[in-house]
């Protein structure tokens, strides 16, 4: 089993760095979000390429080796504690043949980010790097949501405050039962997009699940491939967050895929695309109690 590595913890004054990964950035939204995180005491700088925008794509934030070099030059750099990313959207995966996943594991600090970053956090938490699920810098509306935004600076600055990764918000039993392991996962899509890739790591433990804009019959087709690829069969729990936008019929498709695998499972947590979005760990030991709808979360206090 790799080392687990969790990044040291935030303080007042620490200086931050934000990236763009993937998709195009708004200035607008990019600088209210930044009014939070200094908020925090963080100074906070942003990489040249976050609103440099793609010449000829403008769904991509920048060129593919500029957003590259962008995330390796803030990673590396000693005088950043964490690196955010701005959004998601698309991009990471063009963009991923680019970074030496290897060298920044070395240098470990925070990296937060969900949706379309799930293609960094893969790669990043197989190779022992714990990094966070949860807001980016521009996501505004995410920021703004009190819960959430505590939330990431908990996990940030006071990890040892965190005891339930599903509270406040809760969820719903499916299955029920104990099941540990390290926490993977991340955004639906992108999962099974990795699949057959150099970047494909299949999860051995406890696994989240979120999406937005799959129709039902979209997220069976994803849920099928990763089931007919293998990629559950060491997954030992089930955390299925939101599936937003959706339509009818989502949560009945889930559970049909995912409830013969027989493992405890819970639905209705809070992470993923809604303007709550609990922040979590990835790539950090934790203890899924589905009966209770408790995630508990080992190792952190430490950091």
């Amino acid at each position: 089993m790799t080392d687990v590595v969790v990044p040291q913890r935030l303080r007042d004054g620490d200086r931050v760095a934000v990236v763009a990964p993937s998709g195009r950035v708004d200035a607008t939204r990019l600088a209210t979000g930044l009014e939070h995180l200094r908020s925090w005491g963080l100074q906070v700088d942003v990489m040249p390429s976050v609103l440099a925008g793609h010449e000829r794509f403008k769904y991509l934030a920048a060129e593919d080796k500029a957003r590259a070099e962008d995330l390796r030059a803030a990673w590396l750099d000693p005088q950043y504690a964490a690196v955010f990313c701005a959004r998601g959207g698309y991009g990471v995966q063009r963009m991923l043949e680019y970074v030496d996943l290897d060298e920044l594991v070395a240098v470990p600090k925070w990296f937060v980010g969900f949706s379309d970053i799930t293609a960094l956090h893969e790669p990043l938490n197989a190779r022992g790097l714990v990094t966070l699920h949860g807001p980016m810098a521009a996501a505004v509306e995410q920021l703004n949501d009190t819960v959430g935004r505590e939330r990431l600076r908990a996990l940030l600055f006071e990890p040892e405050t965190v005891t339930d990764l599903l509270a406040p918000h809760g969820a719903r039993t499916v299955v029920g039962g104990v099941a540990e392991g390290v926490l993977r996962g991340g955004n639906l899509a992108l999962l099974a997009a990795s699949i057959g890739t150099p970047t494909y790591a299949a999860p051995a433990g406890v696994v989240v699940l979120e999406e937005v804009n799959e129709e039902a019959y979209q997220a069976d087709r994803l849920l099928t491939q990763l089931l007919r690829a293998g990629w559950f069969e060491q997954v030992t729990g089930l955390v299925i967050g939101d599936f937003s936008e959706g339509g009818a019929g989502l949560d009945d498709t889930i559970r049909e895929r995912l409830e013969p695998l027989g493992v405890p499972m819970v639905e209705g947590a809070a992470i993923g695309h809604e303007a709550l979005n609990l922040a979590v760990p990835l790539g950090l030991p934790v203890r899924l109690d589905a009966t209770a709808a408790t995630l508990t979360p080992g190792g952190l206090a430490g950091s």
